[in-house]
């Protein structure tokens, strides 16, 4: 079998080694406290995208430090009960995608949500002193200064509000909510559910920002974890800083973020994956504790999965 990464025997008892912070709990009852007093003021606005058999709008909410996150919401017309939502979250860099690839879970009868992270390719807002697109460089945003100013805290607690509100929702029935995504989608996943633990199933696809100090020495901090080699290069060439760097971005690193995990997990990893390694990948799936799938693509790297979106509906499907 081609190898990129450790043998596979290794892979499954590999927990990482970025460190976690030794407050880190500490830390994140902190960031949930302030996202409590935080007032969505949601907004829905009908969309120019119509089917007859879903209601579709864009959606708006206020996240922490007060940036308006996008998201496309689509109901499913004429249901009498309380239903299934599924919330979706997109690569890095990326948006929320077209109206048409939600319509499936639709017709199923499900909510469909999917948000657009601040400051990248979608509607969402970057608010540190300028509006709109920031595009890249969320991993070290905010990494000079306190760990409660980085970029992907306030983007993680944008999942945990956005699941909140889907469950809140009239129509949608609070116990029966899926998240799903693919790289930077999957490690919101997990952050979503780590900080939102009300959700039943998740299904993350090899997840992004993970073990930050194992892509560092694999010499993979290129592709999405560019600006990790970046900030070295240009704020730390002698490496004067290393440790301190790598434990505080511990507080966003989504491996540390698992233990807090209750819903059920359909986990897919890749063994050729040069943009998110795969000891990077297992480092968040075996510290997961709760009732959990494995499955495993070992000749593919960071790329589209044959089966992978037609086993997560069927795995979805049963909320």
């Amino acid at each position: 079998m081609p190898m990129l990464d450790m043998p596979i025997e290794e892979l499954k008892e590999y927990m990482g080694i970025n460190p976690c912070p030794e407050d880190f709990d500490e830390y994140w009852a902190r960031a949930l406290k302030e996202l409590e007093t935080v007032d969505p003021s949601v907004e829905y606005i009908p969309s120019n995208f119509k089917v007859p058999y879903a209601d579709c709008f864009d959606m708006y909410f206020t996240g922490v430090r007060g940036a308006r996150v996008h998201a496309k919401c689509l109901k499913p017309k004429n249901v009498q009960k309380k239903h299934p939502a599924i919330i979706m979250f997109h690569g890095y860099r990326g948006n929320s995608g077209d109206w048409v690839e939600k319509l499936p879970y639709v017709a199923m009868g499900f909510t469909v949500v999917a948000m657009d992270c601040r400051g990248q390719g979608g509607l969402s807002e970057d608010v540190g002193n300028n509006v709109g697109t920031t595009y890249g460089g969320h991993i070290i945003r905010g990494l000079e200064g306190s760990p409660d100013d980085l970029m992907f805290r306030h983007i993680f607690l944008d999942t945990a509000e956005l699941a909140k509100i889907v469950m809140n929702m009239e129509d949608v029935d609070a116990n029966r909510v899926g998240v799903t995504g693919y790289s930077q989608g999957g490690a919101l996943t997990i952050a979503c559910a780590a900080l939102e633990p009300r959700i039943k199933k998740i299904a993350p696809v090899y997840p992004f920002l993970s073990d930050y100090k194992r892509v560092w020495q694999m010499d993979l901090a290129k592709d999405a974890y560019e600006e990790l080699n970046y900030y070295f290069r240009f704020f730390d060439p002698l490496h004067e800083k290393e440790d301190q760097v790598f434990t505080k971005l511990g507080y966003i690193d989504v491996k540390n973020l698992a233990k807090y995990i209750k819903s059920d997990v359909l986990f897919t990893a890749t063994l050729l994956d040069n943009i998110c390694p795969p000891s990077t990948q297992f480092a968040i799936y075996n510290r997961l504790t709760s009732t959990k799938k494995l499955r495993v693509y070992n000749d593919f790297g960071h790329e589209n999965l044959p089966r992978t979106n037609d086993d997560i509906f069927k795995y979805m499907s049963s909320l």
